[in-house]
């Protein structure tokens, strides 16, 4: 299987001398292409820290986090701002999606900025919203859908610039329990059809249950490292 994260040694604290916090110590994994892998422990174990770091989002007090063979610990401003919009795929608890722009026109975003031809950033919307269900939703704005509506636009942004990871920050966590089960079936189904690898940091027992990898952090340090049977 072909390696897409690697992180060796990571480490992050936060605060100085006393109020010093090791968010993460040491932290070694391999992600593989195709892997549906949830990041799981109790609050402050470092899940979201973690996920940051992997995807660029902050930088570690040291280590290496090779992202497709590429190092972007070391990597800060433009050369790291266009590294992640080419290269890896965001979703978040809150759906952070742009409030004046339409559906279709939130999934486009990433692409216009990568200067993809116009006839196949719509044909790309347009795959991108069946993915999702969401075939006559695409001239609505984010507050003209429902929470499951908005995070499944927010899904299909993430996939829409064929990103070679997607991480998802507690993705469920603002939706009821149907609803997030549903969410859960798209992207699992994406990964298993269009071997999409995902990376999510979560309590939710739902996408634990769907995972088929789950990293056990406590204070910061990997517990355990488990992959499911097939």
């Amino acid at each position: 299987m072909t390696s897409v994260i690697e992180t060796k040694n990571l480490c992050r604290f936060f605060g100085n001398d006393e109020t010093r916090v090791n968010a993460l110590q040491d932290v070694s994994i391999s992600i593989e292409e195709g892997e549906f892998t949830a990041i799981i422990g109790p609050s402050g174990s470092g899940k979201t820290t973690l996920l940051h770091l992997i995807g660029g989002l902050d930088n570690p007090d040291s280590g290496i986090i090779e992202l497709s063979d590429v190092n972007i610990a070391d990597m800060t401003g433009t050369e790291l701002s266009d590294f992640r919009r080419d290269h890896i795929g965001f979703i978040f608890q809150s759906y952070n999606l742009i409030p004046v722009l339409s559906a279709a026109e939130n999934i486009e975003y990433i692409m216009l900025l990568q200067g993809v031809p116009a006839r196949t950033r719509a044909e790309q919307v347009r795959e991108m919203l069946h993915m999702v269900g969401l075939d006559d939703l695409g001239d609505r704005r984010p507050a003209q859908l429902s929470g499951g509506q908005q995070q499944r636009v927010a899904v299909a942004r993430a996939m829409a610039s064929k990103p070679d990871i997607i991480l998802a920050d507690e993705p469920t966590a603002n939706l009821d329990s149907k609803t997030g089960i549903s969410l859960l079936e798209v992207m699992r189904e994406l990964n298993q059809t269009k071997n999409m690898t995902f990376i999510f940091s979560t309590h939710d027992e739902k996408i634990m249950d769907r995972a088929t990898r789950l990293i056990h952090l406590h204070d910061g340090e990997i517990e355990l490292d488990e992959r499911k049977q097939a």
